[in-house]
């Protein structure tokens, strides 16, 4: 038996580097997995590979509340059953500082990093109490919010402070989360991942050469499957138990 049996989760951004990862790591501990993001031929592709029984996809706008709505109901529809293991994902980066930054790109980071992130937490936490509710109570069954974080949302990094105010931001709401429905059962995490090699650092618009050479002098820097075994420990604890809080960096990584 997979350590996940039983289990439905539910990743944003699942079509490339973390979010993929995750939705492999959790499929191959045995839990089903509904995969977003707005890549359909990457999601097709990811689902053909891990099995339509063990994937439901549901593209589009993650921080669209009525994706997020559809995301909820796809689990259901799919698996018969809620999601009880919410990875809130989904998100964009941006170069530079306050100084340096595209401000045009200020209001779409924002709304993608931080609103679109309190929307799935919000959703996700009212469909998990109502599973709770249903259940009779929460030791019998786990249920997971695991919201991506950044080193640079904990530690003020001049080269993507823009991008870590939201991730600052997010952490904020993950453990005032945390505190409000901990109690009723629901665990909240926040992982907050250093440097990892995916497209992130491209779309976002990292000079290559420069932080390709960041990435050699403290590499060998972390790789999404490292941040997905993390995920898959985190929900693989016994109910009673909560991690709520845990920074991950490449081991030569000083900073930030």
């Amino acid at each position: 038996m997979g350590s996940l049996d039983g289990r439905v989760a539910l990743v944003t951004g699942a079509s490339a580097g973390i979010g993929e990862a995750t939705a492999r790591a959790f499929v191959q501990a045995g839990a089903r997995v509904v995969v977003n993001a707005r890549r359909t031929d990457r999601l097709n592709a990811l689902s053909n590979e891990l099995g339509i029984a063990h994937i439901a996809m549901c593209e589009g706008d993650a921080s669209d509340p009525a994706v997020i709505t559809a995301m909820l109901d796809a689990a259901q529809s799919a698996f018969g059953a809620a999601a009880d293991l919410v990875v809130v994902n989904a998100g964009r980066g941006l170069a530079g500082s306050v100084l340096t930054s595209d401000p045009a790109q200020w209001d779409d980071m924002i709304r993608v990093n931080l609103a679109g992130a309190a929307h799935l937490m919000r959703q996700a936490s009212e469909a998990m109490l109502a599973d709770i509710d249903r259940r009779g109570d929460w030791l019998s069954h786990p249920h997971d919010i695991v919201v991506l974080g950044s080193t640079v949302g904990r530690h003020i990094s001049p080269f993507s402070s823009m991008y870590g105010s939201t991730k600052f931001g997010v952490g904020s709401l993950a453990e005032a989360l945390r505190r409000e429905v901990g109690p009723r059962g629901i665990r909240v995490s926040l992982l907050e991942p250093g440097i990892v090699r995916t497209e992130f650092q491209q779309v976002a618009g990292y000079d290559p050469e420069s932080f390709g050479a960041l990435m050699d002098k403290l590499g060998p820097v972390l790789d999404p499957s490292d941040i997905a075994r993390t995920i898959r420990f985190i929900a693989e604890q016994p109910s009673h138990v909560a991690i709520g809080d845990v920074v991950i960096r490449g081991t030569r990584q000083d900073y930030p």
